[in-house]
């Protein structure tokens, strides 16, 4: 797929150019660094730049057609053993999305906005509010003038909008800033332009044009005369660290205020003239299938009803209000065939699993050792949002609204679908409702596109709560077998096996990783992709000796996805627990046995600040204890602190966490704080109470009292995040960073209370409920 910068959005001009000048400084690869004179060619990092003239300055920028050559990509990478320790998935979809990565919108309107179109999606993670502080520092803006908005599907980026594997900023950081900062050379450049001064005189600040004078001149006023493709502009380079203002400064969201009023809009609450509510009636087993409806005269009949069509997902009911939906599809009489994963309950699982996952047949000889078998159960991703789309599909044409982590692949699929050209699809992108990967696939938007066409009009999809409860995609169930060896204080070998139901990334992940890896020297190229996925992802920080870490899937029917840090909340959990009973066999204590094993001193540095801050090791009543862990990835590192009292067995509560955090380089430390409790909270309830039973193909659970996700009465009353100043120039992933280390540290602090070996996640999972009915 190719397009040309501007291909979406209105009124964007592709044949003029105009452009930053200087030689400037080749930057970092995705940075895009300082830009030439565009148009030359004569710079490998060039930036060309697309105007509009008009009342508003409205620029794309875009790398050079060679910006990224392959031997430049790979300059840095030994091809060493040890390579797989340097690079993580992060820099494979950096890697994948450089050649679009610049294919940027920003605009200055004549009144002062500055509007971002971002090609990623808002799904509860405060990316809006770090991207408008990039924005806003490189403008010199105030950050209340920047309006951040998200991008429709836009095939030309190929690679470059999915949002997944905390990337989003990692990606974003250096062409975002890149792009302001162009506008930002421009507005100067109209500026010296107007007043016949030299530009290397003027200065910028909240949001105007300075002269050493005195003069101002705000951005609004400059803005048709920036968009001018015949100004001469300076070479445009972000600002150093050094003298960043607003990056890195505690910031509240922007769009606090529209949530808790209730003035963001979701899918739901869209006005597509003519959408009309639709429900579902689900099969009684996973991807089941319609075979009859026995009473459908009957049901289009009921009151409000407009129509009733069978799709490939169940049997869709349109209506004039929700309530009447759900009304005639409780009426519902379905004959269903069965689906893939019929006859498989719990049991069954956990049995495929460990046949996956065998017990070595020898211990090693004469070679002291701990082995320890762990099981997580399936989990929902449970956003609070359920699934949700609109779709209006005509003859020749299609639109769709949906929150979407991965818009390119859905609207490629939509449009193969309903058997239209690609170019009649559109496809926009809806800040979510919470996501923890969910959202990578589109299913609702590809189901409300199938009920639209068969209708003929547009219609409003909502999934109930049991229906995104139990005929979601769930977080795989995993079997892990670890065996460690030691003696005289050294750890010889660190075995990790896991055993895991198969994940589907059928959602662009894998055409990413595909496209790239192959060319890596990594040896992994020719690797499965959840083996790519595995080895870029789970890595041990410890010295350990010799460390295996092998996966094994096991195909089973079951619609299964990403869930928020993929294969490490478990596998990294797991190690954590493990590294707290070699400590007691060796005789060491856990934080001080994890501090000498650790690799560098970054990531000493959290350890010690987590378990400082935390007063780790103090005298706690029976019945409660501490318990400590440790996790790196996507080129960040944290440690968890926990306190748990387990004296009430019927309420086990976390009463305390303290988490220490280093990301390189936080954009918002306050949004960096809400991804870490995020974690923290996904951790407590996965930990001790959260899980989906399966039984005979369907899971039991269908709302949040039955899958028991943490409460507020299950929150710690104490909680402390320390994020460490910046130890680099770039940042590091965040997203999924803090599950694995409280995961760990959660089962830590158990052990120690109760004197047991937890081994079988969640703790607390009984059926204490009645099921809904099928």
């Amino acid at each position: 797929m190719t397009g040309t910068a501007g291909a979406t959005g209105p009124s964007r001009a592709t044949g003029s150019t105009g452009g930053p000048g200087g030689p400037g400084d080749a930057g970092d690869a995705h940075d895009g660094g300082a830009t030439g004179r565009a148009g030359t060619g004569s710079s490998r990092r060039a930036f060309l730049t697309y105007l509009v003239a008009a009342p508003t300055l409205a620029l794309v920028t875009r790398a050079g057609a060679d910006a990224l050559a392959p031997q430049d990509a790979h300059a840095a990478i030994p091809t060493l053993p040890a390579v797989a320790d340097l690079i993580d998935l992060g820099d494979i979809f950096i890697l994948a999305g450089a050649p679009t990565s610049a294919l940027l919108l920003l605009t200055v309107e004549a009144d002062g906005t500055i509007r971002f179109r971002l090609p990623r999606e808002e799904v509860g993670q405060g990316l809006t509010t770090a991207v408008a502080m990039l924005v806003a520092e490189e403008l010199d803006a105030p950050l209340a003038t920047v309006r951040v908005e998200l991008d429709d599907a836009r095939p030309e980026l190929l690679f470059n909008q999915l949002t997944g594997s905390s990337n989003a900023i990692r990606s974003l950081y250096g062409p975002v800033r890149q792009c302001a900062a162009t506008a930002r050379a421009r507005l100067v450049a109209a500026a010296a332009r107007r007043w016949n001064t030299p530009a290397a005189g003027l200065t910028t600040a909240d949001g105007a044009v300075r002269a050493p004078d005195g003069r101002t001149l705000g951005y609004g006023a400059l803005a048709e005369a920036a968009a001018d493709p015949g100004l001469i502009v300076l070479g445009a380079a972000p600002k150093p660290a050094a003298k960043q203002t607003l990056i890195g400064r505690p910031t509240s969201r922007i769009d606090a205020r529209a949530m808790v009023t209730g003035k963001q809009r979701y899918t739901l609450d869209l006005d597509v003239p003519g959408a009309k509510p639709c429900v579902l009636r689900r099969p009684p087993s996973l991807g089941g299938t319609v075979r009859t409806v026995t009473n459908l005269a009957a049901v289009k009949a009921m009151p409000g009803v407009l129509d009733v069509v069978t799709v490939a997902t169940g049997v869709a009911v349109v209506a004039e209000t929700f309530g009447q939906a759900l009304d005639a599809k409780a009426a519902l009489q379905v004959t269903w065939g069965p689906g893939p994963a019929d006859k498989l309950s719990d049991e069954q699982v956990r049995a495929k699993l460990r046949t996956a996952n065998p017990v070595p047949l020898l211990p090693p000889l004469l070679t002291p050792y701990v082995d320890g078998e762990f099981d997580f159960a399936f989990v929902s991703h449970a956003p609070m949002e359920t699934n949700s789309a609109v779709a209006d599909v005509r003859e020749d044409r299609a639109e769709i609204w949906s929150g979407l982590k991965s818009p390119i692949v859905a609207r490629q699929t939509i449009a193969a679908e309903l058997g239209l050209p690609l170019d009649k699809v559109t496809v926009h992108v809806v800040q979510a409702g919470g996501s923890f990967g969910r959202r990578l696939f589109f299913d609702a938007a590809l189901e409300a596109a199938r009920v639209s066409k068969a209708c003929r009009r547009p219609v409003r999809l909502m999934w109930t709560r049991v229906d995104d409860t139990r005929h979601g995609r769930m977080r795989p169930a995993t079997h892990h077998r670890i065996r460690a060896t030691y003696a005289l204080g050294e750890v010889l070998s660190f075995e990790h096996r896991v055993a895991a139901v198969e994940t589907d990334f059928r959602h662009g992940l894998g055409e990413i990783i595909t496209a790239t890896a192959a060319s890596l020297p990594l040896g992994i190229g020719n690797a499965t992709l959840a083996q790519t996925l595995f080895l870029t992802t789970v890595k041990s920080p410890y010295h350990f000796g010799l460390t295996t870490q092998v996966l094994t899937e096991v195909p089973t029917g079951i619609p299964t996805g990403s869930w928020r840090s993929v294969y490490s909340a478990n596998t990294r959990g797991a190690e954590e627990i493990m590294v707290d009973e070699l400590a007691a066999r060796i005789g060491k204590d856990p934080y001080a046995f994890r501090r000498a094993f650790l690799k560098t001193a970054e990531q000493r540095a959290v350890l010690d600040k987590a378990a400082t801050e935390g007063e780790w090791g103090r005298t706690l009543p029976a019945g409660r204890a501490q318990g400590i862990a440790f996790h790196e990835e996507y080129k960040s590192r944290t440690a968890c602190l926990v306190e748990i009292d387990v004296r009430d067995p019927e309420h086990v509560r976390v009463t305390k966490a303290v988490i220490a955090v280093d990301v390189g380089r936080p954009v918002n430390p306050r949004g960096l704080e809400a991804q870490m409790i995020g974690g923290l909270t996904d951790a407590i309830s996965t930990t001790l109470r959260a899980g989906l039973h399966l039984d005979k193909g369907l899971p039991l659970e269908g709302s949040y009292s039955q899958f028991h996700w943490a409460l507020q009465r299950d929150t710690p009353p104490d909680v402390r995040v320390f994020v460490l100043p910046a130890t680099g120039e770039q940042p590091g992933g965040a997203g999924e960073l803090g599950v694995p280390a409280a995961v760990g540290a959660i089962a830590n602090a158990y052990a120690r209370a109760t004197g047991t070996k937890p081994r079988s996640f969640p703790l607390d999972f009984d059926v204490d409920f009645t099921p809904y009915p099928r």
